[in-house]
């Protein structure tokens, strides 16, 4: 039987592994959900679950076992014992727990990518001398090439030192904690790129920042005044392949070494322009009336943010206030490598969604639960 050991279960992508890793009859659940009490625990595991079509009465939920721990604490906030357990017990171990805040200090990064990295490398070598140890995979972020120009290679990385911000800072410490502390461990390590909802449907359990970046290109929030958006391309990915993917890769004990980039790759991101046309486009068939835009320099819209935050009411002075590291990612063309990626991934039945079988599902998607539960 395998043993999953699983981080970050009722995040965008972890909540995602949960339903399609259940679908093997074969496999028990260990989640590692943070909570400050029983009843929380429960509760979130109940809302994950419902969310993915699995209610209680289902059968696939009595494989899970859900735990209370902090990946910012030092071995999840565990005790020892507990932790010896767990690792004596786990074939295999996916970490995809993470805080994708932009505007943490750097310690606090550190602490939600730095600090659960080495326990889980610490997790894995006690199962290793346990002699049950058979997979790990980790998920970083194609972010780890920070504002490097040009592709970024599906390798280690270190000689990267300039980043956006401290989440991509720690990321790519947290990568390079991996090279020099997990020597004789079976890692694989994923990079998705901005993950959305998915193929088909839109669906997702959170919205993060590609939808506030909509949002922005909509032109609302900002009464019209937009950046010059020339060509640059921004790389999304829909979450039902991110899962898919490192579901297989956990099957498959010869990934182990690899670095997968989970990402569209140079030729299959979208332009700006492209991806605002679609987004104003889809704002409008929903009945968003939209202002028309004017477009300035993007320092100078960085300087008009407080004032437009002085005229307009209190949502959209929280939307503005993380405007600044999404101006940051417009400003720069980047790409992420993928061809090893996709042909491994081709040839094990996983081909790459083109971008038109998502965008108007997940934008559609997002604009029906934004109109039932307000704008995030």
């Amino acid at each position: 039987m395998k043993r999953i050991f699983l981080t970050g279960a009722t995040g965008t992508i972890g909540s995602a592994l949960v339903a399609r890793l259940l679908r093997d009859e074969g496999a028990h659940l260990t989640l590692l959900i943070r909570a400050p009490d029983d009843d929380t625990l429960r509760a979130r595991l109940q809302a994950m679950l419902a969310f993915w079509q699995l209610p209680a009465g289902d059968a696939r939920p009595s494989r899970i076992d859900a735990v209370r721990g902090d990946i910012a604490l030092p071995g999840f906030g565990l005790t020892d014992d507990r932790l010896e357990r767990l690792a004596s017990t786990s074939t295999h171990i996916i970490h995809c727990a993470a805080s994708v805040k932009l505007n943490m200090t750097l310690d606090q990064a550190r602490a939600t990518a730095v600090t659960p990295t080495r326990t889980v490398l610490e997790f894995g070598r006690r199962g290793a001398r346990a002699g049950v140890l058979r997979k790990i995979d980790l998920v970083s972020t194609v972010g780890v090439w920070g504002r490097t120009p040009g592709v970024m290679p599906e390798r280690p990385v270190p000689e990267v030192t300039d980043f956006h911000n401290t989440y991509e800072a720690a990321k790519a410490e947290a990568e390079g904690v991996v090279w020099a502390e997990g020597a004789g461990l079976p890692v694989t390590l994923h990079r998705p790129s901005m993950v959305v909802g998915e193929t088909g449907t839109g669906r997702t359990i959170h919205f993060q920042v590609f939808y506030h970046l909509c949002e922005f290109l909509s032109g609302v929030r900002t009464f019209g005044i937009m950046p010059h958006l020339g060509q640059t391309r921004l790389d999304t990915v829909p979450v039902d392949w991110v899962a898919d993917a490192i579901c297989w890769a956990s099957s498959h004990e010869h990934t182990a070494g690899s670095i997968f980039h989970l990402c569209s790759g140079p030729q299959g991101a979208m332009a700006l322009p492209r991806l605002q046309e679609q987004v104003r486009d889809t704002w409008r068939r929903h009945g968003q009336a939209l202002p028309r835009l004017r477009q300035v320099d993007r320092r100078l819209l960085e300087r008009l943010v407080p004032m437009i935050g002085a005229l307009a009411g209190e949502k959209t002075r929280r939307a503005l206030r993380g405007l600044s590291p999404v101006l940051a990612y417009l400003a720069e063309d980047q790409g992420f490598a993928n061809t090893h990626t996709l042909q491994t991934l081709s040839a094990a039945g996983l081909p790459l969604p083109p971008i038109e079988s998502y965008l108007e599902p997940v934008l559609t998607y997002y604009l029906a639960q934004r109109g039932n539960a307000g704008t995030p």
